[in-house]
Parts: C-alpha cells; sequence; structure tokens
C-alpha cells in the first residue's frame, strides 16, 4: 500500500502522528519534499495553529500544488487533521479573510458559545458520523475524541459533512468528499477509537 506521507510545512508536532501511523504497521515519511508526497500511498495533512501563516507556508513551498496534483488530480487517499481539516475550505475568516485549498466549499469561522461553552474548544467531545464515512466504520456512534481548537469548518453543503458534534449549538466535526476525508478532532490523541480511525482511512 506504499508509503505514507506526513506533510510538514512547519505547524505542527509531527511526532505524535508519526508515532501513531507507525503504530499501525505503516511505513511514514516526515516530508516537505514534492517527490515524497508524490510518491505516497496515502497522504496526511496535520496542523495546529492560525490558517493564514498555515497556507502562507504551504504556498511558499509549493505545496498547494503537488497536494492539488496529487489527491485531487490523481486521487491519493487524503487525511486533514485539526487545522489540516480547516485549510480545505474556501476561505478562512480567522484574522481577516484568507483563501483556503478550497477542496470544501465552506468557510472557517470562530466558534459562537450558545451557553457556557469555553473557547478554545479543549478536550472531549462526541462525534457522530452522518452518512457512511468509512473513517468511522467499526466505532460506536458518539464516541468521544479529542478536540483543541477555537475555529470550524462551516461546510456550504451537507454532503461534505462526515460527523458532527453537538458543541456550540453543533459544529462539523469530520467531512468527506470521494477521497478527501479530515477531522477536527485530533485522532493521534483520542485512544483506542483514534486509532481505529486512522487504520481505517490507511486501508482505504
Amino acid at each position: 500500500m506504499g508509503t505514507v506521507a506526513i506533510v510538514d510545512y512547519g505547524m505542527c508536532n509531527l511526532d505524535s502522528v508519526r508515532r501513531a501511523v507507525e503504530e499501525c504497521g505503516r511505513p511514514v515519511v516526515v516530508t516537505e519534499d514534492a517527490a515524497d508526497i508524490a510518491a505516497a500511498g496515502h497522504i496526511i495533512l496535520p496542523g495546529v495553529g492560525a490558517f493564514p501563516d498555515a497556507m502562507r507556508r504551504i504556498t511558499e513551498r509549493g505545496l498547494d500544488k503537488v497536494l492539488h496534483e496529487q489527491v485531487i488530480v490523481e486521487g491519493a487517499p487524503f487525511l486533514g487533521i485539526c487545522l489540516g481539516m480547516q485549510l480545505l475550505a474556501g476561505v478562512g475568516l480567522e484574522g481577516g479573510a484568507t483563501e483556503g485549498l478550497s477542496w470544501i466549499d465552506g468557510a472557517v469561522r470562530r466558534l459562537q458559545p450558545t451557553g457556557q461553552e469555553r473557547i478554545p474548544h479543549v478536550g472531549w467531545n462526541e462525534v457522530v458520523p452522518q452518512g457512511d464515512s468509512p473513517l468511522f466504520e467499526g466505532i460506536e456512534p458518539g464516541s468521544d475524541f479529542y478536540f483543541v481548537h477555537s475555529y470550524h469548518l462551516a461546510c456550504s453543503s451537507d454532503e461534505d459533512v462526515a460527523a458532527t458534534t453537538p458543541y456550540c449549538g453543533g459544529f462539523t466535526s469530520a467531512v468527506r468528499r470521494r477521497n478527501v476525508h479530515a477531522v477536527q478532532f485530533h485522532p493521534e490523541k483520542s485512544q483506542r477509537n483514534g486509532m481505529r480511525l486512522l487504520r481505517n482511512f490507511l486501508e482505504l
């Protein structure tokens, strides 16, 4: 099934993601090199931090072009994690409007509390799958995963929503469009359910 490329654009401690994939029995390369990404069987885009900074680093390195070629044109299985999910949007509204990768129609907006919820949203919360995303096969609906974020991807179409979470009035916590999958939570920090989700992705 080939190597798993974890895309390094300088905005995430990638060791935990790398170790989790290695525990799934797959060879891993952490890289910003286009050739490594082009040769990979699966591609993971993690991320922690601000949307504008991430997009600037990705475009400066030319990673937007190689990712588009390998994922959108060639159809390589792709998983975005946390900020890596938000970057798939058409636009991010953190600190002003910044164009995203535009793989998923929608905008990244700040979470809005509806009661006593705290922002950033940190900790365990339930994830409720919508539709038949293969990422959640064998995982009980409503299982808890670990979150750390203040923004969320508001999808323009419900067809792209793979899971939701009932916090701040409810937000999209996973998306799917063909071979593109992404989650707002951190599977590498979500213990047994997170490892099952990663294995499901790597079996695609």
